[in-house]
This record gives C-alpha cells, sequence and structure tokens, in this order.
C-alpha cells in the first residue's frame, strides 16, 4: 500500500453483480444479448401506483411527472410476454437457482429452506414491470483473502435490468434481450483495508463463480461496486466497475478524496468559518 493511504482506516467492502449462462430467470427464453434492428419496438410510459402497503414511491412518483417515454426493443428469439410485463412470471429457472446455490456452498454461505422473491421498484425504465425481482438465497458466509477472513453476509439471485441504448431528454431506448439474466449478486463484509486487499477479495470470488462453469463471460457480464471509507470520513459507493486490475486505483481515488475533505474540513474550522445558511 502506498505510504500516503497508510493510517487513513481505509475500510471498503464490495457487491459483485455475476450473470449466469443459463436461460432467463422467470421465462423459458435463451440468456442471448442481441444486438441490431429489433423485431419488435414497444412504447411504454411510468405511471406511479401505490403498492402492497398502501403507498406511492416518491422517486417513482418524481419520475413518472416527467412524462417520459421508454422505447423497448423487443426480439423473437431472446424474448416473449414475460419481458413485455404482458404475462405473468413462470416458475423460476431451477437451473439458475442450482448454480446460486452452488456459488453459496463454495462461499461458505449458508441458504435459507426456501427463497422468497421480493419486488424492488425500479424509476429508470429498465424493467418494464416498474420492479425488480430479487430474491435472498443464503447468508453468512465467509471466504479467506491475504490471511484475514472475510464476511459474505447476504448472496442474493435477481433479475437483470434491460440493456440501455440511447437516453435523451424526452425518451430512453432499451434492449429487452438482456432483461431477466439471472444474477448473482455477493455482498462483502467491510472488512478489507487496502486497495490490494480489494483487488485480491473480488479475484477470488471471481474465480469461485468461473470455477462452476454456468457464468457469462465478457465485459458487461460481471460489475463490482466497491464501497470505501476512512476513519472520519463517510461511506461512498463507487457502482459498476468492469475491469479487475482498475479496482486498487479506484479505491485509492476515493480514500485520498475523503482525506482531503477532512483536510479542508479542519482548514475551514481554524479559520472560523461558520456553516452559511441559505
Amino acid at each position: 500500500m502506498k505510504e500516503e493511504l497508510k493510517n487513513l482506516g481505509i475500510r471498503c467492502g464490495l457487491e459483485i453483480h455475476q450473470q449466469l449462462s443459463t436461460g432467463k430467470l422467470f421465462c423459458r427464453c435463451p440468456s442471448t444479448i442481441i444486438e441490431g434492428e429489433p423485431d419488435l419496438r414497444v412504447k411504454r410510459k411510468l405511471r406511479a401506483v401505490a403498492g402492497e402497503l398502501g403507498e406511492t414511491d416518491e422517486a417513482a412518483e418524481y419520475e413518472s411527472q416527467k412524462g417520459k417515454q421508454f422505447i423497448y426493443n423487443f426480439y423473437r428469439s431472446a424474448n416473449c410476454l414475460v419481458e413485455l410485463d404482458e404475462e405473468p412470471p413462470h416458475e423460476p429457472n431451477q437451473e439458475a437457482i442450482a448454480t446460486a446455490l452452488q456459488i453459496s456452498i463454495m462461499l461458505n454461505a449458508k441458504p435459507f429452506p426456501e427463497l422468497q422473491f421480493m419486488r424492488k421498484t425500479v424509476v429508470d425504465g429498465s424493467n418494464t414491470s416498474g420492479f425488480q425481482r430479487t430474491g435472498l438465497l443464503a447468508v453468512n458466509g465467509k471466504i479467506e483473502v491475504s490471511g484475514k477472513k472475510v464476511s459474505i453476509p447476504t448472496i442474493c439471485l435477481e433479475e437483470e435490468a434491460a440493456k440501455i441504448v440511447e437516453r435523451t431528454p424526452n425518451h430512453d431506448v432499451y434492449n429487452l434481450s438482456r432483461l431477466g439474466i439471472p444474477l448473482v449478486e455477493i455482498a462483502t463484509g467491510p472488512e478489507l483495508s487496502s486497495p490490494e486487499e480489494v483487488l485480491s477479495c473480488a479475484e477470488k470470488i471471481g474465480m469461485i463463480l468461473r470455477s462452476t462453469g454456468k457464468v457469462k463471460r465478457g465485459i458487461g457480464t460481471i460489475r463490482q461496486d466497491v464501497n470505501v471509507s476512512i476513519a472520519g470520513g463517510r461511506r461512498v459507493e463507487i457502482k459498476g466497475a468492469q475491469e479487475l486490475r482498475m479496482l486498487p486505483r479506484i479505491v485509492e481515488i476515493e480514500a485520498l478524496r475523503q482525506k482531503h475533505i477532512l483536510e479542508i474540513k479542519e482548514e475551514l474550522k481554524k479559520r472560523g468559518i461558520q456553516k452559511i445558511e441559505s
């Protein structure tokens, strides 16, 4: 670890999202991402409605007020009515569940006796249903990284979002062929204390995932979200890191950014600058 990073009290955790190469999670379509001219284009608008608790999600209501249109590129060889939210989801893909369970056991986690899917509100149009189905599969896992135990609090199985193709002020275009691909989400505890440990942890989890022979490979098939904090700072999540070799640099930049903010804070105190009310 670089000298300037020592004694900062770095704490990091990872969230790793890995696509599986089984069929889709809630229908029998293949998990093949198709590019090019779609067979159909479907236009939708987001409308906020009350959920099971009788309350309307504020973020969904805010987004619906924009009146933005969402256009979905539909491919007959990779999509069906489930992805269009015109048909109820089918029984969950058993091969995807078995693969996620295998990963959980390899991470020394404890699977639940029953898998129940919950619905997370999605307001950006990346899911035609307006929510993402996520199941908490296993808890309390652990692996060893650089001689220390790193906890794996949760392992989830969820559906991948549609792929963004174009964003404009008035409409967004999505590729529906990615929607519904099974996604395993692995969350570590905040025990990683250096950029090098973050890289080692991601490499080890990646090796375990690949050893199943049931995960997709290549750019976009695995994403790492990195949570970083230092002593006196705040936890910040950097989302969507694609390349492992970039992880140490991401941690380093964020740790130094927080260090500089704390230094500015102390300098303002020395100068007697008070909070300015707008």
